[in-house]
């Protein structure tokens, strides 16, 4: 469920709570800025860049569950593309699908934003990505918006895979 206007991508516009299923309790999002140090800390501890994270066109979040925060993410919007960045899941908190819940939720403020596709790159998490309808694209197949991102241009590696899935059910 999204709380707040839908299509705003601004990080204080909204709330969210992401409900996992089979009993498990529900997710919070909660809107983050660019120079939260806790969001800091985490990104450079995982090695993620955090050089851009003040751009305009960003929107962050944390992600808290029972009462902790266990991770962060990003959201950059090019009309119907989107990149998702900067998702990392504290140490502690893997391997218990919050990552998988976390994509999830990224992928809903997305497609509340009007977008058809989601991109990122990753140097490391590909097989987690396509485990969650991710797939490996070429450069050259990719939208000029995703490729001119700090991202795509200087921030992550050439070798970084680009990887899309379409997001269901968007809104327009």
């Amino acid at each position: 469920m999204l709380l707040g206007p839908p299509g705003n991508l601004r990080a204080g516009a909204c709330r969210a709570l992401l409900r996992a299923g089979r009993g498990e309790p529900a997710m919070i999002v909660e809107p983050v800025g660019a120079n939260d140090p806790e969001l800091r800390a985490s990104l450079s501890e995982a090695a993620l860049p955090t050089d851009d994270l003040a751009e305009p066109g960003r929107a962050f979040f944390r992600f808290v569950d029972e009462g902790s925060t266990i991770g962060f993410g990003g959201l950059e919007a090019y009309g119907e593309n989107v990149l998702l960045r900067s998702i990392v899941i504290v140490p502690e908190a893997r391997g218990r699908g919050l990552g998988r819940r976390a994509t999830g939720l990224l992928l809903e403020q997305a497609r509340a934003t009007g977008a058809r596709r989601a991109y990122l790159l990753t140097t490391d998490a590909g097989p987690f990505f396509e485990a969650l309808g991710f797939r490996t694209v070429a450069r050259e197949n990719a939208p000029a918006d995703i490729l001119a991102t700090r991202q795509a241009v200087s921030l992550c590696p050439s070798t970084a895979a680009l990887m899309a899935r379409p997001i269901p059910g968007h809104m327009k």
